[in-house]
């Protein structure tokens, strides 16, 4: 169909997302961004949908101004890291949230076809061309002696994929979720949000300050929550470091060599 869509009202990297219908919105996709991803998307978030989180429900795929589209429901927040920005005085109040919530998504145990955590790290350390092969061994060695998981882990679980709403905390962007281990789902949003800290991904000095602020209480408050794991989380953190070098990101890179040298 051909229809005038307006501005989009937020950009991401494979999609621009547009109004849609009273309570919808439309993902619509660059061209470059595969069918079968979108796909695969729409698979992903209808088993997560199903789980009973708080995430949006996903509609039809749809073929919109020679592009594809996929339909959300239209949920109204902001997404956790401008409250920050705003009220950073609430920030351990919703640091102690994001653990709450990270913790109730790692109850839901999955039975549906989605990928295995594992078999995910595995792709990304044999495809991290910046990780030298001594630590590409060693990665990999490291992840054959860590315990698997039956548990929805998020992949992506970060201040900026939580949207909060006047109904609570929703989670949006599920394209990452695997079926594994918890603790290793935390070592990677440690990965990310310390990794925007200790880079010029933050750049102001209080900024990066804050961050690894926030970043602390919510571990703490997970593990107060769930306790024990600990040391496990800690023998993921390079394992998942060493993954992350796969997104070729240049900021990065040798903040995630470090970590992985160091702790492999």
């Amino acid at each position: 169909m051909t229809t005038n869509l307006g501005k989009p009202i937020a950009y991401g990297r494979t999609a621009e997302i547009y109004a849609w219908h009273e309570d919808q919105v439309l993902k619509l996709f660059y061209n470059w961004y595969g069918l079968e991803n979108i796909e695969y998307e729409a698979r992903i978030a209808r088993v997560v949908y199903a789980s009973g989180l708080p995430v949006p429900a996903v509609g039809d795929i749809l073929r919109v101004n020679d592009r594809n589209g996929l339909v959300y429901q239209r949920v109204n927040g902001n997404p956790l890291n401008e409250i920050f920005k705003r009220k950073p005085w609430q920030g351990n109040h919703y640091a102690r949230r994001m653990a709450v919530l990270h913790g109730k998504l790692h109850t839901s145990t999955v039975t549906a076809d989605i990928p295995y955590q594992r078999q995910r790290l595995v792709d990304k350390i044999q495809h991290a061309a910046a990780l030298l092969g001594h630590l590409q061994s060693k990665a990999l060695a490291a992840l054959e002696a860590m315990p698997d998981g039956d548990r929805l882990c998020h992949g992506d679980f970060h201040p900026g994929n939580i949207l909060l709403t006047p109904q609570g905390e929703i989670i949006i962007d599920w394209t990452d979720a695997t079926r594994g281990n918890p603790l290793s789902d935390l070592a990677r949003t440690t990965i990310l949000i310390c990794g925007a800290a200790e880079t010029s991904q933050i750049g102001n000095v209080f900024e990066k300050a804050f961050v690894k602020t926030i970043h602390d209480e919510y571990i703490r408050h997970y593990f107060k929550l769930h306790p024990g794991g600990e040391q496990e989380y800690r023998r993921w953190l390079p394992i998942v470091a060493a993954a992350r070098l796969s997104e070729n990101i240049p900021e990065l890179e040798k903040w995630l060599i470090f970590q992985a040298d160091m702790g492999l």
